[in-house]
């Protein structure tokens, strides 16, 4: 029998009880800090950072400010804008302007990564590839996608091939170039390993090669898309008639000045949507990979 003057300690039950409940408090503040360094803080950065932005271009161009070689006197605010955009979206030619460009971009985009991802692997993957297609990529890659318009509207019988294959050249070898990267960086190893086990040429590039560099290869497209809308553009500026190229262009010819700025928005907000789709589905296509060059 234990002494009276000893109190009975706490029930095992209740005290376990007492710090579960503690434990699961911590585990819910943990998670909701969690959720919001992962999504809240970076919008709410993003959004602040924006904000500023359009405020300080604000303030320039009301005031009118001069810094002797920048000036914003003839610069419209960002209200301007907005109410240009507020005229255009209610134009029925606001979505023929995008509709083109974003048919146009796909269309080329889409031509390039076709072409550039298998011929990248190709070139990576075997010396004869390297030694024999690799030149003739390395002599056009410096030539500019505007350097291409007088040509491509004498080769094709269109001026929409044509925009097309402006786009196509802007796309091809951004994606070509981090194809070729992402093979050759991939550890020989792997394939050594897979062929010892057994794995025919169709299984290593399907099941190790592409894997391995699809990494690079995402990179390469999200940088290709980028380079297709400029290029784009500028073909539109030349020999289109609809798009958002050709709107920001006759905003130009026409001196309308807050529909110039507009135009260049749309196409870096569109630029930076199509960009960002990209990641994302590479992201989805890649579970195993986690950006920072670390893997699961």
């Amino acid at each position: 029998m234990a002494p009276a003057s000893q109190a009975p300690g706490p029930h095992p039950l209740k005290s376990g009880g007492g710090g579960g409940g503690g434990g699961g408090g911590g585990g819910a503040l943990a998670r909701a800090w969690g959720i919001a360094q992962r999504w809240i803080a970076p919008v709410a950065c993003t959004a602040v950072s924006l904000a500023v932005c359009l405020v300080l271009w604000e303030m320039l161009s009301r005031n009118r400010m001069s810094f002797g070689f920048l000036r914003f006197e003839n610069v419209p605010a960002p209200s301007k804008v907005a109410v240009a955009f507020a005229h255009l979206a209610e134009s029925p030619k606001f979505i023929s302007h995008v509709g083109n460009s974003f048919f146009r971009i796909f269309a080329g985009f889409g031509l390039a990564a076709l072409l550039a991802i298998p011929l990248g692997m190709i070139i990576g993957r075997f010396q004869l590839g390297r030694w024999t297609l690799l030149p003739p990529m390395e002599v056009l890659r410096p030539i500019p996608a505007v350097a291409w318009i007088p040509l491509a509207i004498l080769m094709f019988a269109s001026g929409e091939q044509s925009m097309i294959f402006i786009t196509f050249v802007g796309a091809f070898f951004p994606i070509l170039i981090s194809t070729i990267h992402g093979v050759e960086s991939l550890d020989r190893r792997l394939i050594d390993a897979s062929l010892t086990l057994g794995a025919g040429p169709y299984s290593v590039f399907a099941e190790v090669i592409l894997p391995g560099s699809l990494p690079s290869i995402v990179t390469g497209l999200s940088i290709g898309m980028g380079t297709a809308w400029f290029s784009l553009v500028t073909a539109e500026m030349i020999s289109g008639q609809f798009g958002i190229g050709y709107y920001t262009w006759e905003s130009y010819t026409l001196q309308n000045y807050p529909d110039i700025v507009l135009g260049m928005i749309i196409i870096g907000v569109l630029g930076m949507a199509c960009s960002a789709a990209i990641r994302w589905v590479g992201v989805w296509a890649m579970p195993w990979y986690r950006p920072g060059g670390n893997s699961v």
